[in-house]
């Protein structure tokens, strides 16, 4: 089997670039010509992984199929490639920190003083090369967070520079930098983009290909001076024009060659044919819908869309699945009340509860799925938004006042929802709630889920400490709300459904984490399905 090669992908300028994307898409191209490709993302934060970052800070937590709890880009990276990622694909400065301490602890580094260079990129190498060594890929893409220049970053780069030298032809970089337009004097100016390749040059590392983030074409002009300041050969100066979808990115990468030269540069051979049919299909379906759909969705973190990241793609792709176009309307939980919920939800053709943690903004979820539920409109509780109809539903229907999850009321009088029994006495949050994918068995072969997933044994990944209280399932069931999938090996409800409403589901898992474009996830196809406005 031939060597594995290591594509590093740099920023520059500023943040929010898009590296995840690029890295996504060519990744995608690659995968389409034939090559085993996976992405990895070092972050330079030192939290040992996002979990109990708040989503204003990080956007969402994404979590991978064996339960590590990773940076959002991994999502993109799940979407674009079809395939799952795993612990491996996130490496943390805090989990790097965290190895290096362990063993200086065991003695492992005998008495040896313990240093940036070489323990700390040592073992920054070692995570970059674990994903090659498998022997499953061809191509390992690792994505650098930040910036170049920042102070965090500086033993990413410094490991890169190292591996660069030690790889030889087998390693490249890419650096995605900001070619910004001046309205004033209608010019694209590449200073920034000279300085920030100058501050690369500073710590050893010379880019093989810059990609340039533009709002404008980029003249040949303006691509020879690039090429002639930054080293690099006119082929390798690419630019990326902004674009309607993130799913446009690998059709416009296709145009600039940059898997062509990519594949040059590492020596692999170029297959001439690429297959990217289904994505083209895709893209075809969301761009040319046939109705629109009303979508809300109600948290308390929608300021920040990325907070709900996988939510949003996931209804990108049902909606293409089903040929409409979905309008999500972000509903901010806390501002939802009595007296205005009639006003913010009665246009929705379905409404989805979103996941989170703590008590804010319970009050409007509550509300909402109660909205829902008494006006037959298409709903989808997410984990909390589960959690938060089963509540609804005790108080207003089987009528046990105070009824709540005791994460919100430890007091409550009727613990719907309570806490997991493995999770008491657990005091640390990080990484100890029940995370990953757990299988569910669907009990009911006339329920809406056992419809939208034509099957009845489902694997979904899960992030919770908190589950549906097994004592009231009996009077659940006698009011009209029915568990209709339950974990095999523990009995937990993991699904809840109202027969009598239109379509009416709570998940415990987070089936959003497993949408992507090529697999659309069969519960969200069927709630838009199910929300499309009758004819």
């Amino acid at each position: 089997m031939p060597e594995t090669r290591y594509i590093f992908v740099t920023g520059g300028v500023t943040s929010s670039l898009g590296k995840g994307i690029l890295a996504s898409s060519l990744a995608k191209l690659l995968q389409s010509r034939g090559y085993n490709v996976t992405i990895q993302k070092l972050d330079p934060y030192i939290n040992v992984d996002p979990g109990t970052l708040n989503p204003y800070e990080h956007g969402e937590c994404f979590v991978t199929e064996d339960g590590a709890e990773t940076d959002l880009d991994l999502g993109h990276y799940e979407r674009f490639l079809n395939t799952a990622t795993s612990q491996a694909n996130n490496v943390t400065t805090g989990r790097i920190y965290q190895s290096v301490i362990d063993k200086e602890r065991r003695g492992d580094y005998l008495g040896k003083t313990v240093q940036i260079i070489p323990h700390i990129t040592d073992e920054i190498k070692r995570r970059i090369k674990i994903l090659g060594s498998k022997g499953k890929y061809d191509i390992v893409i690792t994505e650098i967070g930040g910036t170049v220049g920042d102070i965090e970053s500086l033993p990413y780069i410094e490991a890169v520079r190292q591996l660069k030298w030690e790889l030889g032809s087998r390693a490249m970089v890419i650096h995605l930098t900001l070619v910004p337009y001046l309205s004033a004097t209608g010019e694209l100016k590449t200073k920034p983009t000279q300085h920030s390749v100058k501050m690369l040059l500073e710590t050893g590392v010379q880019p093989d290909i810059l990609v340039l983030r533009t709002e404008h074409d980029i003249e040949l002009s303006v691509r020879q001076k690039v090429a002639l300041f930054c080293n690099v050969g006119l082929e390798s100066v690419i630019q990326s024009v902004n674009v309607p979808t993130i799913y446009d990115v690998p059709l416009k990468m296709l145009e600039e060659k940059l898997d062509i030269t990519v594949l040059k540069k590492l020596g692999l051979t170029i297959n001439e044919e690429i297959d990217l049919s289904a994505w083209n299909d895709f893209l075809a379906r969301h761009k040319n819908p046939t109705q629109t759909v009303e979508i809300g969705l109600v948290g308390k973190y929608v300021e920040l869309h990325d907070a709900y990241k996988s939510i949003a793609e996931a209804l990108v792709h049902a909606g293409a699945e089903n040929r409409c176009k979905v309008n999500i309307n972000w509903i901010h939980s806390e501002e939802l009340n009595a007296e205005n919920i009639d006003e913010q939800l009665k246009d929705m053709n379905g409404i989805i509860v979103a996941p989170g943690f703590g008590h804010r903004g319970m009050k409007g979820k509550i509300l909402a799925a109660q909205y829902a539920r008494e006006n037959n409109i298409t709903f989808l509780g997410i984990c909390l938004g589960m959690q938060v109809a089963v509540i609804e539903f005790a108080r207003n229907v089987i009528n046990l006042e105070n009824a709540d999850s005791s994460e919100m009321n430890p007091k409550t009088p009727h613990p719907v929802i309570d806490l997991m029994e493995q999770q008491k006495g657990i005091t640390n949050y990080g990484g100890t709630m029940r995370l990953g994918a757990y299988e569910c068995r669907i009990i009911d072969e006339n329920s809406n889920v056992s419809k939208a997933y034509n099957k009845l044994t489902v694997h979904e990944r899960h992030r919770h400490r908190y589950e549906f209280n097994e004592t009231y399932r009996q009077q659940y069931i006698d009011a009209g709300m029915v568990p209709t999938g339950i974990n095999p090996d523990t009995d937990l409800v993991e699904i809840v459904e109202i027969p009598e409403h239109k379509w009416f589901v709570g998940v415990q898992f987070h089936p959003e984490y497993r949408s992507t474009v090529l697999n659309p996830h069969p519960l969200f196809i069927d709630f838009i399905k199910n929300s499309l406005p009758e004819k």
